[in-house]
């Protein structure tokens, strides 16, 4: 797979095969690299383990960690019943989490090929985990309007906290800090305690239904997506987590955003989201400006985002599996360079 190898037109489907079997299609800045695809099924949710590894969870009920940077499979892990909705990682107790549409969320770890560890109870598809710092305690959110925290360990629910028509689609702890923050189909943001799993704040409702949420890594700040049709909602939205105040809303995406998150390039305050309309954009979190985009034409609904401080970051599709994106912030430059 060197870049050495010769490149064969392909005029069937309008690529280029190199010996070694990946394809290259002309896009962007440079050209894509296409490996075998990881997931058979729509891909749904990635978390970041350590720069060059991306792990993915997939309607094709399996969760894969794969090596990017040497076209990698390293894993992959079966067992859920259901379709995957969100993966999550771990460092500390080096647990890989996936919640399913089975109701259940399972731990796994590398080297083990079954889960070490199920969490059930929720009535409904599961659809929102996360680890809080220490990896100690396990949140998730249902379509069955509960938010529960959980003993990663032991398997054990701790704390439940059920609000009516409070249908979760994300769930981030605030690092350094006892909160939590949590979107649903109910278009409200909320702050939880974890000493005890009640609501402290409730920012106002939104338009639309809020689809995911991120908290900035000093813990001040929360970035929330919207659902939307035809431009209108579709916007993310920065919350200020210590005045409980919106600070701005960044808009120009055409359908509904799928993922937001902040990401760790230092000297600039930069945020990405993708969206249903095959883009992913970066925003300057501070002033608003869309400083670089990208179109992946024919993905399908773009579902989630990772990054790491490289400059690389992983998207997932609904069509066309996980593409790596690379993004220059002197050139304002963001373009596909691989799809596997």
């Amino acid at each position: 797979m060197g870049d050495c190898c010769t490149k064969v037109n392909n005029p069937s489907d309008g690529t280029q095969l190199r010996q070694g079997g990946d394809r290259i299609t002309d896009q962007g800045p440079e050209m894509i690299k296409t490996y075998d695809p990881i997931h058979s099924d729509a891909v749904v949710s990635l978390a970041s383990i350590q720069s060059g590894l991306c792990l993915s969870g997939s309607k094709d009920q399996s969760v894969a960690l794969y090596d990017y940077q040497n076209h990698r499979l390293e894993e992959k892990w079966t067992g859920h019943d259901r379709e995957i909705t969100k993966v999550c990682y771990g460092q500390y107790c080096n647990g890989i989490f996936s919640a399913s549409r089975d109701k259940s969320v399972r731990m796994w770890q590398r080297g083990k090929p079954s889960q070490v560890q199920i969490y059930t109870g929720h009535d409904l598809v599961v659809t929102a985990v996360d680890i809080n710092d220490d990896n100690r305690l396990l949140c998730t959110g249902s379509r069955d309007n509960t938010v529960r925290l959980w003993d990663v360990e032991k398997g054990e629910c701790l704390l439940e906290n059920n609000i009516h028509r409070n249908l979760v689609t994300d769930v981030k702890f605030t690092p350094g800090d006892n909160s939590l923050v949590q979107t649903g189909e109910d278009k409200h943001v909320r702050i939880y305690e974890t000493r005890n799993l009640l609501v402290t704040h409730t920012f106002p409702k939104k338009q639309y239904i809020q689809m995911c949420c991120d908290v900035s890594k000093d813990g001040n700040y929360c970035l929330t997506c919207s659902n939307g049709f035809g431009g209108s909602g579709c916007e993310a939205t920065l919350y200020d987590l210590r005045m409980k105040a919106i600070v701005h809303e960044f808009k120009g995406h055409r359908e509904a955003i799928e993922s937001c998150i902040f990401l760790p390039f230092n000297g600039r305050n930069l945020i990405a989201t993708a969206s249903r309309d095959c883009s992913v954009r970066i925003w300057d979190r501070d002033t608003r400006e869309c400083v670089a985009d990208t179109t992946v034409s024919g993905s399908g609904p773009l579902t989630s985002l990772i990054c790491y401080d490289d400059s690389n970051l992983c998207v997932s599709s609904f069509h066309m599996g996980i593409f790596q994106l690379q993004f220059s912030l002197a050139n304002g430059t963001l373009w596909p360079v691989a799809r596997f």
